[in-house]
């Protein structure tokens, strides 16, 4: 038959195929840190069929048996060593049973779950009723396997040695061991015929290979011996014993199936002692079980095997061993492999957490308790459908000429479709092979290729990809500081040699800046910590980088407006003193300024440093002067350009006393005080006697002091008659002051004041 037509479903635990190095437990852990582990948890489990609840445990399964009604599964496991019985009715977990030690095999002494014997691996044997533990002993040696044999009620019991235990449920005792041959150094398989009862024991040989002894249970006898074929199944170059591992009688009493410990599987005729099957699991592992297949559906047949390793479950007909009916690789380990009688599902005990079920619809039909399976499958069976065109290449009219395959339009190896047709992709491939014979040499010419750009590429790396993206700036001043102190050590070794530069290199290793100090790992990494550029504190503390990143919006408008107030000031300050006069009247009459306390705004404009961007230059004392004029040298003293600029002053007519705006915005101020009176004189003598800064004056301007009036400041005074010393009339409201508040005048918030 086709054994791609053999469809295998996982009901019970991991998919076949599926298999992974890690245990469950570790890549249950590992998905759940893993983005999206929640998605792919609900996708598994929407994907899977459950069909036992809790068919599981904690950590691994040993053994797995179905009792003789059918309604009830007996599996054991660790760890902690337990037993556990599942009602196949409910498909749910009935009850767990711990033990002492783990289980090695077990087998069901009564119809259904209520009597059991255990085999544990501490030479115990347990005897459990429905209750619990009935009674336990023990046996000289270490047990490997058990059967029991119905009709006299004796436990058959193999142990490590040439010895096989027989314990009497009846009697309640052990009754004489059977005694083996002397190279016989343990019996790892009991095997009962359901026929005839004819006990086999499969044995490991002490310096030879392994064979089969069969005894009869009334005579107590040995009745023959089976030999196996040791050079059929080792390799000539390769020394090693073969020892048989598993056994399987067939219910017709003439057939057995033996497993040996090199992965070979041989069928014999017990009137022969040839075989006339051999199978190869293919992976050198020793058979862990091997069973009958018997009735089953038509298309199964009778007689079919399956054998089991730890890695791999193949069945296959006695017939024609070579060839699979179907093959299962599970997911973890196998253990121990159960078929239920006469049905399509098996049942596997294995390494990991969960216990695995697959149900074969064309090995049988489903149990009675889980029906379903055979809807179930027959709907999954409708639901695939394969596409017609999954064998064939689409192509277009050009690409056909190119192959050469032109002619083939309007037979039926073309099938048209849209702007092109459907070929055989067999047929494409050879073609395209045939047309262009180097296809795959430039294919692979391109793979080298871009392979060896890709380690091109690798290679660049630039010193800006490990900065941070916190602080960028910052880490790269410290980078460049940290390669000019390596390039001076380097120096300095150069110029005084190695020896003497051993203890500062190791004082330098052991230095840390702010890039490896894990005390300042959230400066690089937390946004938080990132350096305001933009701020006035920055701008003070690195001018340079100010310089280079420019000034802000709000620094233009403010320096504009300390250019225009700056300007305004000069201009007044260079004015007429006529025109100074009559604007400090204004100024004084219609506003009250606040000398004594300047506002914020005033004070920070003023400390704001200005930065003379224009180179220095000379200027002469005396406006409108030029230097060209002057025929002093360059080194000339300031008191012999003072003379000079006197001469000059008298010859123009010109007053001395001048006012220079310079470049930074400041005003240079020049007089000569001298002596004397101004009585009868011009206007180059028209000084004011009673200015601080000429000698024998009296710091008040007695001139303009009238009688009985005291002077405030900024205009003020208090006394006097009711007349303005102009001769203007005062009116009421200048006499007794403004009451009201000015309006039109602009604010000083925008860095604006006037001239006191």
């Amino acid at each position: 038959m086709d054994n791609d037509l053999v469809k295998v479903y996982t009901v019970n635990g991991a998919a076949s195929g599926s298999a992974s190095s890690l245990p469950d437990w570790l890549r249950k852990k590992r998905a759940v840190k893993k983005k999206g582990a929640k998605r792919a948890v609900r996708e598994e489990i929407e994907g899977t069929i459950d069909l036992i609840q809790h068919f599981e445990f904690p950590e691994a399964s040993n053994r797995i048996k179905t009792t003789r009604d059918g309604h009830h599964a007996v599996a054991t496991g660790t760890y902690k060593p337990q037993m556990r019985v599942y009602d196949l009715d409910q498909m749910s977990l009935k009850f767990e049973r711990h033990s002492d030690s783990e289980n090695v095999d077990f087998i069901i002494l009564s119809d259904d779950w209520t009597k059991t014997l255990h085999l544990q691996n501490d030479r115990v044997i347990e005897v459990h009723n429905q209750s619990g533990l009935y009674y336990k002993t023990r046996i000289p040696r270490f047990g490997r396997s058990l059967a029991y044999h119905y009709p006299s009620c004796d436990v058959i019991l193999g142990a490590a040695g040439n010895e096989v235990y027989r314990l009497n449920l009846d009697q309640g005792r052990f009754m004489n061991p059977l005694v083996l041959g002397e190279d016989v150094e343990g019996v790892n398989v009991v095997d009962i015929n359901p026929a005839h009862q004819l006990l086999a024991f499969g044995t490991e040989g002490v310096s030879s290979d392994g064979f089969v002894e069969f005894w009869d249970h009334r005579s107590r006898s040995q009745v023959g011996i089976l030999r196996l074929p040791s050079s059929q199944l080792t390799q000539p170059e390769v020394e090693a014993s073969v020892s048989v591992t598993a056994l399987s009688s067939r219910s017709d009493g003439l057939s057995i199936a033996v497993g040996t410990s090199t992965g070979h599987t041989l069928l014999y005729d017990l009137r022969s002692a040839r075989h006339f099957g051999l199978k190869d699991q293919g992976y050198g592992l020793p058979v862990k079980n091997l069973s009958w297949i018997e009735g089953g559906t038509k298309m199964a047949g009778d007689g079919m095997v399956i054998s089991a390793d730890s890695k791999v479950i193949k069945i296959w007909d006695r017939n024609f061993p070579t060839v699979n009916f179907a093959s299962i690789t599970p997911a973890t380990d196998i253990n121990h492999v159960h078929h239920i009688p006469a049905s399509g599902l098996i049942m596997t005990a294995n390494e990991g957490i969960r216990m695995t079920s697959y149900y074969i619809p064309q090995l049988g039909p489903a149990p009675k308790w889980c029906s379903f399976l055979d809807n179930i499958t027959e709907e999954l069976e409708d639901q695939t459908i394969r596409s017609v065109y999954e064998d064939f290449k689409f192509v277009e009219r050009n690409e056909l000429t190119r192959l050469g395959l032109d002619h083939l339009i309007g037979t039926p190896a073309l099938k048209p479709y849209m702007h092109g047709y459907f070929l055989s992709l067999k047929l494409y491939d050879t073609a395209r092979l045939i047309s262009n014979p180097f296809a795959y040499a430039e294919h692979r010419e391109r793979m080298v290729q871009q392979k060896v750009e890709k380690l091109a590429e690798s290679r660049i790396r630039t010193k800006k990809e490990n900065l941070p993206k916190v602080n960028r700036t910052l880490a790269e001043k410290i980078l460049k500081t940290q390669a000019k102190e390596e390039k001076r050590q380097a120096k300095l070794k150069d110029k005084y040699g190695d020896n003497q530069m051993e203890s500062s290199d190791r004082k330098e290793k052991e230095k840390t800046n702010l890039l490896n100090d894990p005390r300042f790992k959230e400066l690089f990494e937390n946004p938080e910590f990132e350096v305001d550029q933009t701020s006035k504190e920055y701008s003070i503390r690195n001018p340079s980088a100010a310089m280079k990143r420019g000034k802000t919006a709000v620094e233009k408008e403010a320096d504009e407006s300390d250019r225009t107030s700056s300007d305004g000031i000069s201009h007044s300050e260079g004015s007429e003193s006529s025109s100074e006069s009559s604007e400090e009247g204004e100024e004084d009459e219609g506003h009250l300024i606040n000398i004594a306390q300047p506002s914020t705004e005033i004070k920070s404009t003023l400390r704001r440093p200005r930065m003379n961007l224009n180179p220095p230059r000379l200027v002469p004392a005396r406006p409108g002067a030029s230097t060209s004029a002057s025929n002093l040298p360059k080194d000339a003293s300031f008191g012999q350009r003072r003379l000079s600029s006197k001469s000059q002053a008298k010859n123009s007519g010109e007053a001395e006393g001048a006012s220079v705006r310079l470049p930074d915005g400041g005003v240079q101020i020049s007089w000569v005080p001298q002596y004397g009176s101004n009585k009868g004189k011009g206007k180059q003598n028209d000084i004011d006697p009673d200015d601080m800064l000429v000698p024998g004056g009296r710091g008040t301007k007695a001139k303009n002091k009238r009688p009985g009036v005291e002077e405030f400041g900024a205009g003020m005074e208090r006394g006097g008659s009711g007349d303005d010393p102009k001769g203007r009339k005062i009116s009421e409201g200048e006499r007794s002051g403004r009451t009201q508040r000015r309006t039109g005048v602009r604010s000083g918030s925008k860095n604006a004041f006037r001239r006191i």
